[in-house]
């Protein structure tokens, strides 16, 4: 499932997409427009930032921009930054033991089939689709 913060860190990548060429966004405006505490937007904000999906800029004139084109992100990546593992069943996990059952599990093929289907959705998903 994906989270609160995965949900709302794209709403910020998409309110940057649609102001796009009007220079450094102030998180506050985001965080107004979008009804979303600004405090936990930095948080997210920062996420991204490190990531490489925003610049962030302080002081006068600062917020945040995109680094590319809404085009050139997919949705999967931002995700992919904010929620590392989304398995659709918890033995696919990064951090999951081994399972017993894994060689003869019936069900496991079509979690892994289920799994890439999500993947790649997300990853043919552009930002600038969502704009």
């Amino acid at each position: 499932m994906i989270s609160t913060k995965g949900r709302y860190a794209l709403r910020v990548m998409i309110d940057l997409a649609q102001h796009e060429g009007k220079g450094n966004i102030p998180l506050k405006d985001i965080a107004e427009r979008q009804g979303i505490s600004k405090k936990y937007l930095e948080s997210i904000v920062k996420e991204l930032v490190k990531g490489g999906l925003l610049n962030g800029i302080s002081g006068k004139g600062g917020g945040y921009h995109l680094f590319r084109k809404p085009e050139e992100y997919s949705i999967g990546d931002i995700l992919d930054l904010v929620e590392p593992s989304l398995p659709p069943v918890a033995c696919l996990a990064d951090d999951a033991a081994s399972c017993p059952r894994a060689g003869s599990c019936s069900t496991l093929p079509m979690w892994k089939e289920y799994d890439e289907m999500v993947h790649h959705f997300f990853h043919s998903k552009k930002l600038s689709d969502l704009v």
